[in-house]
């Protein structure tokens, strides 16, 4: 067997295999008489098919397993030994002059086009400064965070007449172009959050409303989304998004939630008996609360700066051309506008993912099965308390890690979660990080850029 590699770019090579009888005969052979041994054929006993005759009806597709078998390991053993950083996988090189009878004389010779990583280094310093925003909760989000608690743990009632934050449960008719009921149109009873009426004219025409009362309402304008009018009036979102008429209104009802009193009994559900007993010790909690939420949108914030100004820092190339090849190779279904549209992203993630695998080697950073583990109770532990306060015990909740992670995708994605963790927290034991604090309002602002 003879491989060689030529270069064909600086990111670019092929690499040639030829390969003789001696190199596959053997395992073809050893191949034909495995089959014999188990094959099941009529006119003889199992065990007891000769090989000449397995070899005459199946050996041409049992020389062309094996070739590809032998092309495989060789291939990758190769790349192994040679220490080759490759993007994707190798692409068998298309040459039509090249024709084998498969008759076990045949000299093979293969071809396949690699696409190399480029070389570069990471140097980060104290000189790398970032920011880690502090967040501090300003006054109208907490106060849209204490209403929201205190209708949680309200009650509802059904006041007279609506109001702009109440729900009125409606009749729905579609109406003709000419304002009478639409024979045979669509009819539905929904509830509407009036909080929710995108157009403020329709809002104000909804307010003020008694049960029994009956107005009009351009459907379009009032709910300004496609999946917000197909369910008020359980339709598809594809009719919805066509659908032009008017819709009479017709209120059966006006439901409000009214909040809830900030007494000792609100408290002491929400926090445990006498943790707070005054409307300042809630507020405290709640700003605890929230600025604990932002803490975490500041962290990503981080990870994103520090992920853009590295991008921006390593321009270094990648062989592009084989790299759309090979995404079409590998992918039957991708159209070439599908291409042209996602592959900047894909290269942009692919130059991410070098950088912090060069991160990671340079600095020995270790990824333990016990911290993919414990990532993967984290996360499961957050999604079990989003249904109940109380957490789950520590052994039940190692088991269900554990179930999680013999899900391929699950530890694929929880072992790149991890990675990307150890990346980040590297970065910033070494750079310089300066603690700025900023109102969630203007953060918000800052984030969107």
């Amino acid at each position: 067997m003879n491989i060689t590699q030529e270069k064909t770019g600086n990111l670019n090579a092929v690499v040639k295999i030829k390969i003789a009888p001696a190199d596959y005969t053997g395992k073809v052979d050893k191949a034909i008489k495995d089959q014999a041994k188990k094959a099941q054929l009529p006119g003889f006993r199992k065990g007891m098919v000769p090989a000449a005759h397995i070899k005459r009806m199946y050996g041409k597709s049992i020389l062309v397993e094996e070739v590809n078998n032998l092309l495989n390991d060789t291939l990758s053993n190769y790349i192994a030994e040679q220490k080759l950083e490759i993007l994707g996988q190798p692409l068998p090189a298309l040459n039509d002059e090249k024709e084998f009878k498969w008759d076990n004389t045949d000299e093979f010779e293969f071809d396949y086009e690699l696409g190399l990583a480029p070389a570069f280094d990471v140097e980060i310093s104290s000189k790398d400064k970032y920011t880690l925003y502090n967040v501090k909760a300003d006054n109208e989000t907490l106060e849209s965070r204490v209403k929201n608690i205190r209708r949680s743990y309200g009650k509802m009632t059904n006041p007279e007449v609506s109001a702009e934050e109440d729900v009125l449960y409606a009749d729905l008719v579609q109406l003709g172009n000419d304002g009478s009921v639409f024979e045979g149109g669509i009819t539905n009873t929904a509830t509407l959050r009036l909080d929710q009426i995108a157009d403020k004219k329709i809002l104000k025409t909804l307010v003020g409303l008694k049960k029994d009362d009956v107005v009009t309402i351009d459907i379009q304008k009032a709910l300004g989304d496609a999946a917000a009018i197909a369910k008020a009036l359980n339709i598809s979102e594809e009719d919805a998004a066509e659908l032009k008429s008017n819709f009479q209104l017709t209120v059966k009802n006006v439901n409000r939630l009214e909040e809830s009193d900030l007494n000792q009994e609100f408290f002491d559900k929400l926090f445990g008996e006498g943790t707070v007993t005054d409307e300042a010790g809630f507020r405290a909690k709640i700003t605890e609360e929230v600025e604990g939420m932002f803490k975490q949108d500041a962290e990503r914030q981080l990870s994103n700066d520090i992920y853009e100004d590295l991008l921006k820092k390593h321009t270094f190339e990648l062989p592009d051309e084989f790299l759309r090849r090979w995404l079409k190779a590998t992918n039957e279904k991708l159209t070439d506008e599908e291409l042209a549209e996602g592959y900047d992203d894909f290269a942009k993630n692919l130059k991410w993912t070098l950088i912090e695998n060069k991160i990671i080697k340079d600095n020995s950073i270790e990824i333990k099965y016990e911290d993919v583990v414990a990532a993967a109770k984290a996360k499961l532990d957050a999604q079990f308390r989003m249904y109940s306060p109380s957490p789950l015990p520590e052994d039940q909740l190692a088991q269900y890690a554990v179930q999680f992670l013999q899900d391929k995708e699950n530890a694929n994605r929880t072992f790149e979660e991890v990675k990307a963790l150890k990346t980040f927290d590297y970065i910033k034991t070494v750079a310089t990080i300066n603690d700025k604090d900023i109102e969630y309002n203007k953060f918000t602002e800052l984030s969107k850029k």
